[in-house]
C-alpha cells in the first residue's frame, strides 16, 4: 500500500467507523457466537501471497463483527463506559502514524513532555493538591498507565520497596526476606479483583477490609486490622482505598482512612478508576476530599472522559518513591515500559470539549442513570439495592436470587440490551451502568421496558 493507496482507504475507514457508530444500536449489541467460532471462518495459515485489501475490509464484517459486543452500543449496559471520541479515534489515528517510541525523554521530547503537561492539566481539572502536579514546587507528578489494575501494582511494589528501606535502615540486621515475609497490604472486601492480584504478583499478604451498610470502608475498621497484625509482629505497609466500587459505585471514606494509613507509615492508593471522572464536577469533587493523605491516585479517563482505551492516569505525591522503586527518569516519571504517544488523545479531547463539555458528557450520563432509578423506583415489583451516586444504577426484582439469575439469562438472550450482575450482601443484584457516549433518554425507556416485559412473562410462569 503506497501513499496514495492509504489516502483512499482512510477515508473509507473513517467512512466505515463513522456509520458504524451512527448505526450501531441497529445490530444486536452482544454476540450468539459459540466459543472457537472464528476459527473456521479464515485459514489455518497465512497466506503466502498478499491478499486483495477490499476482500480483508468485506471479512471485517463476515468474520469480526459477527463475535463484537458493541460497548459504544447505546444498549450497553454492563461493567463500566468503554469511551471513545471521534476527537480521541483521530488522535490515535496520528499516534500511529507518528510511531515514536518515548522511552526516554530524548527518544521522543514532544511525547514525554505532552504527558507531564497533560496529567498536570487534568490534576488541575480534578483540583489535586499542588504536590500531585509536576508543574509546581510539588515533588510529585503524574503518568499515564495502560489501566488501573498497572497502577495498584505499581504503588504496591512501589510501597514495599519503600518499607523495606525504612525498615532496614532501622533494623539492619534483618535481611529483606524476613521483612517481605511480614508485610501486609489490605484493601476493601469489594475492591476490584485486580488489586488481590497485585498483591499475588508483589508476593505479599493481602487482608479485605469489611465495610458498612454503604459498601465502604470506614476508618474503624481498618484501624482494628492494622492493631491486630501489629500486636501480631506483621508490619503493615499498603492499603488501596476505593472510590466507586465496580459492583456498586460504593466509596471510601478516605477523609477517616487516610490519616490513620499516614500514622502507621501504610502507603495509601486511591483507585478511583470508574468513578475519577466526575471529579472534575464541582458536585462531585467534595467524594475526593481526603485525596491529601494519599500517597498514590489513580483513574481511567478511557472508562468515562471520552479518551480511548488504554489511558489510565496516576498520580505519585513523592516521585522519589516511584524512582526507588523502579528505573525511572526521574524529571519525567516515566519507566522503561512507556512507549506510546497516549498524551495526544487526551490533547485533542479536552481542547475539543473544553472543560465544561466534558463537565457536560458527565452529567448527562448521572442524569441518565437517575431516570432509569427512577423507573425502578415506581414499580413495586423492583428494588434498588445500593444509592444511586453516578451512572451506575444496581436493582433486582423482589424475591430469590433464582429468579434474578433467570431474568438476567433471558435479558441476555433477548440480545437486546446487555447488563452483568454482582453480589452485594450475598444477594444477586443486576448492574445497569450507563456506558454510550450516544445513550439517551429513549434508550433508557426502551431498555426498561423491554426489563419489564420480561420480567412480567417470568412472573406469570412462576405464579
Amino acid at each position: 500500500m503506497d501513499a496514495a493507496e492509504f489516502r483512499r482507504r482512510g477515508r473509507e475507514m473513517v467512512d466505515y467507523v463513522a456509520d458504524y457508530l451512527e448505526n450501531i444500536e441497529e445490530r444486536p449489541v452482544s454476540s450468539d457466537v459459540e466459543p472457537g467460532y472464528l476459527r473456521s471462518l479464515i485459514p489455518t495459515e497465512a497466506p503466502l501471497e498478499p491478499d486483495n485489501y477490499d476482500d480483508i475490509i468485506k471479512d471485517v464484517e463476515r468474520v469480526i463483527m459477527p463475535g463484537i459486543t458493541h460497548w459504544n452500543s447505546p444498549y450497553f449496559y454492563a461493567y463500566f463506559p468503554a469511551s471513545n471520541s471521534y476527537p480521541a479515534m483521530l488522535a490515535d489515528m496520528l499516534c500511529g502514524g507518528l510511531g515514536c517510541i518515548g522511552f526516554t525523554w530524548a527518544a521522543s521530547p514532544a511525547c514525554t513532555e505532552l504527558e507531564t503537561v497533560m496529567l498536570d492539566w487534568l490534576g488541575k481539572m480534578l483540583k489535586l493538591p499542588d504536590h500531585f502536579i509536576a508543574g509546581t514546587h510539588g515533588r510529585g507528578g503524574g503518568v499515564i498507565q495502560g489501566t488501573a489494575s498497572e497502577a495498584t501494582l505499581m504503588a504496591l511494589l512501589a510501597a514495599r520497596c519503600k518499607t523495606l528501606r525504612r525498615i532496614r535502615a532501622a533494623n539492619s540486621e534483618l535481611s529483606e526476606g524476613e521483612i517481605r515475609s511480614k508485610l501486609v497490604a489490605y484493601t476493601s472486601e469489594q475492591a476490584h479483583s485486580s488489586v488481590e492480584r497485585a498483591s499475588l504478583i508483589g508476593d505479599v499478604t493481602m487482608r479485605m477490609v469489611p465495610t458498612d451498610s454503604t459498601y465502604a470502608v470506614r476508618g474503624s475498621m481498618l484501624k482494628k486490622m492494622l492493631e491486630e497484625d501489629k500486636a501480631a509482629g506483621l508490619i503493615p505497609f499498603y492499603f488501596c482505598a476505593t472510590l466507586g466500587t465496580t459492583a456498586s459505585c460504593a466509596f471510601d471514606n478516605i477523609t477517616e482512612l487516610g490519616p490513620i494509613c499516614n500514622k502507621e507509615h501504610v502507603w495509601m492508593h486511591i483507585d478511583a478508576a470508574y468513578a475519577g471522572s466526575a471529579f472534575i464536577c464541582p458536585e462531585f469533587r467534595p467524594l475526593l476530599n481526603g485525596i491529601e493523605f494519599a500517597d498514590s491516585f489513580n483513574f481511567n479517563p478511557h472508562k468515562w472522559l471520552l479518551v480511548n482505551f488504554d489511558c489510565s492516569t496516576m498520580w505519585v505525591k513523592k516521585r522519589e518513591d516511584i524512582i526507588g522503586a523502579f528505573n525511572v527518569d526521574p524529571l519525567y516519571l516515566k519507566h522503561e515500559n512507556q512507549e506510546r504517544f497516549r498524551s495526544l488523545k487526551m490533547w485533542f479531547v479536552f481542547r475539543s470539549y473544553g472543560i465544561q463539555g466534558l463537565q457536560a458528557y458527565i452529567r448527562k450520563q448521572v442524569a441518565l442513570a437517575k431516570e432509569f432509578e427512577s423507573l425502578v423506583r415506581a414499580d413495586k415489583r423492583f428494588e434498588i439495592c445500593a444509592e444511586v451516586v453516578m451512572g451506575l444504577v444496581c436493582f433486582r426484582l423482589k424475591g430469590s436470587n433464582d429468579l434474578n439469575q433467570l431474568l438476567l439469562k433471558r435479558i441476555t438472550n433477548s440480545r437486546e440490551i446487555h447488563l452483568v450482575p454482582c453480589q452485594l450482601s450475598g444477594v444477586f443484584v443486576l448492574r445497569f451502568a450507563i456506558c454510550a457516549r450516544s445513550t439517551d433518554s429513549r434508550h433508557i425507556q426502551h431498555a426498561w421496558r423491554h426489563i419489564t416485559q420480561l420480567s412480567c412473562e417470568l412472573l406469570q410462569e412462576n405464579h
